[in-house]
């Protein structure tokens, strides 16, 4: 199975995860906490990293960076391979900490950045673990809403300014806003292509950085494919029922069961569709 392609650029904006080995925990104790923030900051200050949101879970953390140099991957060997040893010799024990590789996605800034630092320091109230942002210490809500003091390498302010001028009533709102998001739906609902969270024009920009790059072998089909229309457009586009199933089918990014609670069609209609639709295609 192929692996999805790394983007890098000057300025990108990445959703950062990166899970233990065997969904095992990568923090014992608050040391190891400890261990990983200051870890994390000699990244930051080594690779110019900008980190605008945080969260460490109990086996795995979630990082919203900003890359002005564009060096995601060097970074990120250094902070999972450092952090990997001080762990290890820590616990005396060796092997793995972490599982394969990092995920990372490619955030539109002015569109999803907001949206992700909340979803980021909620996640241990989704997870039941408090009751609400506040309660963890382990985030970067805490010191956004000017509750405790933040990191060097922590960008509060662009997240702040989209609130207000001044910051003490930007903190309150923002502390309003993390409130109002337990009940939102994921951001992940509007992934495109594996790795972007941002509008189509966006996710065309950012397969322009890859045209003619990488071998189009080692890019993943469903990063190399524009971006899927909704289903809506097909039925617009279409007069033809039975054309209209078989185009979006075609287009890679549906299921047939996806397909199916469109039209109102059982799974199996759509199938016969689509199978007589390529037996056809195929006489042409």
């Amino acid at each position: 199975m192929s692996r999805p392609l790394r983007i890098e650029f000057a300025g990108a904006l990445y959703h950062v995860t990166s899970r233990g080995d065997g969904q095992e925990d990568i923090y014992l104790q608050d040391s190891d906490r400890e261990r990983w923030l200051e870890v994390l900051g000699q990244v930051c200050e080594r690779f110019n990293w900008t980190v605008h949101a945080w969260c460490q879970m109990s086996n795995h953390y979630h990082l919203l960076i900003e890359t002005p140099d564009g060096n995601l991957s060097q970074g990120m060997r250094q902070l999972n391979g450092v952090y990997t040893q001080r762990f290890n010799q820590a616990h005396q024990r060796t092997g793995h900490v972490f599982q394969g590789r990092y995920k990372a996605i490619l955030v539109q800034k002015d569109s999803y950045l907001l949206e992700l630092s909340r979803y980021i320091v909620l996640n241990p109230v989704r997870a039941r673990m408090v009751r609400s942002a506040r309660e963890w210490r382990w985030s970067s809500y805490r010191a956004t809403a000017g509750m405790s003091p933040g990191f060097p390498w922590l960008e509060t302010d662009w997240l702040l300014a989209t609130f207000a001028s001044r910051k003490r009533q930007a903190q309150n709102e923002y502390r309003q806003f993390v409130a109002q998001g337990k009940n939102q739906p994921s951001p992940w609902e509007e992934l495109k292509n594996q790795i972007y969270l941002g509008s189509e024009a966006f996710v065309e920009k950012m397969q322009k950085k890859i045209t003619g790059n990488p071998h189009l072998s080692e890019i993943p089909r469903t990063q190399r494919r524009p971006v899927t229309k909704p289903l809506e457009w097909y039925t617009a586009r279409y007069t033809n029922r039975n054309r209209a199933i078989s185009e979006a089918y075609r287009s890679g990014g549906y299921s047939m069961q996806a397909i199916g609670d469109q039209f109102g069609l059982h799974y199996s209609t759509i199938s016969r569709i689509i199978s007589q639709s390529e037996k056809a295609r195929d006489k042409t």
